[in-house]
């Protein structure tokens, strides 16, 4: 199995890149995705409520996520606290079951002739701790405008974009990457353009995987 990485702020096209790498046959695992899955396990609803109040349960008992991200998106003190216990809540499960997909997709090679090529999209990757059980890693940068403009896009308003900027940049790293196995990505201008660098990401995993 050959697991690429993905780093990038917020915004960044991160998303737009896996989908890309997708399209080549790589299984992209989503950490946003098992994200929004393991909140609406009764268990972790129960213990965000716990957390953080009947304030945040919508008029159909699930949660309302516009006010739990106000609660925790943003400079102060208390939120930047109140993020910490909502990752602390929902971070584990998310990891067991990334690491129960990878587990899965491993087993699955044994009746393949090639190795699978799996795509991590977890935000904070380095933080998390992935980079080492990353082949390859790739940064995927664009402009700051064109990040305000996609979060802008995103129905969040100018301070609602702020906030979350700002819990991103206070932890997000991307120094001391591994050059030898880092590449760029540049996706803040034209697709064709992000498409052809992730192509030639995606040549040097098949070289590197002897497919090429």
């Amino acid at each position: 199995m050959i697991v690429i990485g993905l780093i990038g702020r917020i915004a960044s096209g991160k998303s737009t890149v896996a989908q890309m790498f997708a399209d080549r046959g790589a299984e992209v695992i989503d950490a946003d995705a098992l994200a929004r899955e393991a909140m609406e396990e009764p268990a972790v609803r129960q213990a965000i409520i716990a957390r953080f109040g009947q304030d945040v349960v919508a008029g159909d008992g699930s949660l309302h996520r516009g006010r739990l991200a106000a609660q925790v998106f943003g400079p102060a003190a208390g939120q930047v606290a109140a993020l910490e216990a909502l990752e602390a809540i929902v971070h584990p499960l998310v990891r067991r079951r990334i690491e129960a997909r990878l587990e899965a997709i491993r087993a699955g090679e044994t009746a393949c002739d090639e190795p699978a090529i799996v795509v991590l999209d977890v935000p904070l990757l380095v933080q998390a701790g992935w980079a080492p059980h990353c082949d390859l890693l790739v940064r995927v940068v664009c402009e700051d405008a064109v990040r305000a403009g996609r979060l802008a896009a995103r129905n969040l308003s100018p301070q609602q974009q702020r906030d979350r900027d700002a819990a991103w940049s206070r932890r997000f790293r991307e120094t001391d990457l591994p050059p030898e196995k880092t590449v760029t990505v540049d996706a803040g201008g034209d697709l064709s353009y992000t498409r052809e660098q992730v192509s030639q990401a995606w040549d040097r995993v098949l070289r590197d995987a002897g497919r090429g």
